[in-house]
């Protein structure tokens, strides 16, 4: 930090008119930080110069939430682009990375589900998926879909109408299974299709979830007439099955528009102090072939800098809340501008669109602060011009007011699981007599067999709800663990001990030092992987087990002076009876609380969690047993063989020459693994 405290630009002109001056008015994107260099808000424009300066005119009117901003802003950088479009995507990319607080942030909460397709495989995979990896650039994802019983019977019923891969690994080494028999699958196992002709396939199925169908049946329908007349009655049998198949996929939709030339988007939300549910509807040739959904955190209480109190009392005169004011005649939810929500919506979901998906018309439920970026940006995409409009009237506003009902709807389903978590974390910290609500519960379980190939397993749950992206694994690092000799009671003070290490470093900075700065807390997070978030103190630990395990995390959290610092409880598995540290006699509750439901929840999710990575160790272990013993066949190789052979019982039966084939075994090492096979 600067040694001189610099003011913020409002209350510095001079400083404030030097730096507008040096804005360019091209198009770019600009970033307000604040006294301690964090970025504030990310916007984009098309003349830089002006809407900067449209933050500091006093003659315009500014919600609170973004007022507040203003008089936060110490410095404003700029990066300028070329084209209106690029800034687009320059400002998409930055808030992703930075995620500036004054910015609509999309929740990702794996609350939907997604269809992926797996185009960078050399035969690609179709399945339901609730993460969206960053993988490949060339795999393929649809969604978020609402409805997740109609995508699955959607899927299911492509299943019936294409031959597509149906195992992930082979059944038999050497013929197809009963699927290629009747005519489920092409023979992908047994490379009996090549990779060209498999895609072909894939295509025609991206091309439904692309809202394509009409044009896949139109493409179908010439091939059956051309079948039939070249007399190969099969394949023309075939096309008529599949084209059958369709029209019922596209009959079971339940909206339909007069006007089926223009295929368009509607998007409409609705939205409490916390949250905006926002739903899409994808309407092509009049009918309604995707629902998708998002979600919106709205934060209810901004941070503020040190000039924060003198902002609060601005916005208040004459004991009266000054009225929220707007740019635009979208309302504000939460004190978020409605139409930056769905702007910001768009411009995130046609990032990860192909360009045949965009349609040539978005209707919106209020008007858009960056539309006219927007439309130009997805006409360059399509090829064509997109129009984005505000329907008032007639069907297109009917279509609106449906698609906000059903965000209406998805949104008080989002507020009665709330109420739910709400109620089962206030009868928890009622059981546990806790000071307040436990919002971040860790729970941990140990998974081994007699010993062997021990783990532990670490879950977060976030006011009521797992917090996928805090779960860690353990691997138990105790040489005196090993097969025939287990110690479920060392192995929990193990992970406890190496999840708080750091955070002993840093109340031990805090008490030298009276304070812990930015640096020194990354410093400590670097002590070790085992502990990547010690600044994420939970309000509550639970231990899968009874008294025996909670004393001994109980004594290493004594050691480490953290006892005091950290609530832990056990939750026992037979009577689900929860002890306390020094307790003999567990807690007078009932299975059915609220609050045991939720330790269950955590628990069960634990438990879950080890005993899958136990699983994945303990099968990598046995498929490697046995290939540790060849001389020569180092780890790489090991892979390379799996990969190809699929398991050790097909690798068994393999000749000298078809193991020779596998990239880096040659004829002499071959023989060797052969000969090991076959003493």
């Amino acid at each position: 930090m600067p040694s001189t405290k610099t003011l913020p630009l409002v209350k510095d002109s001079e400083r404030l008119e030097s730096r507008l001056k040096e804005i360019p008015a091209v198009p770019g994107v600009y970033l307000m930080r604040d006294e301690s260099d964090r970025i504030l808000y990310i916007g984009k424009s098309k003349k830089l110069r002006n809407r900067v300066r449209s933050y500091f005119r006093e003659s315009q009117n500014l919600s609170p939430r973004i007022a507040m901003m203003v008089q936060q802003v110490r410095e404003i950088e700029f990066i300028a682009t070329d084209t209106e479009a690029e800034a687009l995507a320059l400002e998409a990319n930055l808030v992703k990375q930075h995620q500036p607080y004054f910015n609509v942030l999309l929740k990702d909460d794996k609350k939907y589900p997604y269809l992926c397709i797996t185009w960078s495989e050399e035969y690609p995979r179709i399945f339901i998926t609730r993460k969206r990896r960053a993988g490949s650039a060339k795999d393929r994802y649809y969604g978020p879909y609402v409805d997740t019983g109609a995508l699955r019977s959607t899927l299911h019923l492509i299943n019936r109408i294409f031959p597509l891969r149906q195992r992930p690994q082979p059944l038999f080494k050497d013929r197809p299974c009963l699927n290629y028999d009747i005519g489920r699958c092409v023979g992908v196992c047994q490379g009996l299709t090549s990779p060209e002709e498999y895609h072909k396939i894939i295509q025609k199925v991206a091309m439904i979830f692309q809202g394509r169908t009409q044009e896949l049946l139109d493409i179908l329908e010439p091939q059956m007439e051309e079948a039939a007349e070249d007399l190969n009655f099969e394949t023309a049998a075939r096309i008529r099955d599949q084209i059958k198949g369709l029209q019922s996929l596209s009959a079971g939709q339940k909206v339909s528009l007069p006007d089926d030339t223009v295929s368009r988007d509607a998007i409409a939300l609705a939205a409490d102090i916390q949250h905006a549910c926002v739903q899409l509807f994808q309407i092509r040739a009049g009918q309604l072939v995707g629902r998708l959904g998002f979600m919106a955190e709205i934060p209810s209480q901004p941070p503020l800098a040190n000039g924060g109190q003198e902002l609060s009392q601005s916005l208040v005169k004459d004991g009266q809340e000054l009225p929220q004011l707007s740019l635009s005649s979208s309302p504000w939810k939460g004190g978020v501008e409605a139409g930056a929500i769905l702007q910001r919506v768009l411009e995130e979901h046609y990032q990860n669109v192909e360009s045949v998906e965009i349609p040539s018309e978005i209707s919106v439920q209020y008007e858009l602060p960056e539309a006219e970026i927007l439309a130009d940006w997805l006409s360059n995409r399509k090829g064509r011009k997109v129009t984005i409009l505000t329907p008032q009237r007639q069907t297109k506003a009917e279509l609106i007011e449906m698609v906000e009902r059903n965000a209406e709807y998805e949104l008080a389903r989002m507020q009665r699981l709330s109420d739910r978590n709400s109620q089962a974390m206030e009868d928890l910290a009622e059981i546990l007599d806790l000071p307040e609500v436990p919002r971040r519960i860790e729970g941990y379980d140990i998974s081994h067999i007699q010993g062997s190939d021990a783990v532990a397993s670490r879950v977060v749950f976030i006011d009521g709800l797992p917090a996928n992206q805090h779960y860690r694994h353990y691997k138990i690092k105790n040489p005196e663990i090993k097969s025939g000799h287990s110690d479920d009671f060392a192995s929990l003070a193990e992970v406890i001990a190496r999840r708080f290490r750091g955070l002993k470093e840093e109340e031990r900075g805090k008490r030298e030092d009276g304070f812990s700065d930015l640096e020194e807390q990354k410093e400590l997070s670097n002590l070790s992987s085992d502990s990547p978030t010690i600044s994420d103190k939970p309000d509550l630990i639970m231990i899968d087990g009874g008294k025996g395990q909670l004393s001994a995390v109980v004594a290493v959290l004594r050691e480490m002076n953290l006892l005091e610092e950290l609530r832990v409880v056990s939750l026992a598995k037979q009577r689900e009876e929860i002890f306390l540290p020094g307790e003999c006699l567990p807690l007078p509750t009932n299975s059915e609380q609220p609050g045991v439901q939720l330790l269950r929840r955590v628990r069960d999710e634990a438990h879950r969690f080890a005993v899958s990575f136990h699983r994945d160790r303990r099968s990598e272990r046995m498929k490697r047993s046995r290939l540790d013993e060849i001389p020569g066949l180092g780890h790489h190789r090991q892979k390379q063989l799996l990969a190809h052979f699929r398991s050790i019982d097909y690798l068994r039966l393999a000749s000298p020459e078809q193991l020779a084939e596998v990239s880096g075994i040659g004829p002499r090492l071959a023989a060797q693994i052969y000969d090991y096979f076959h003493p």
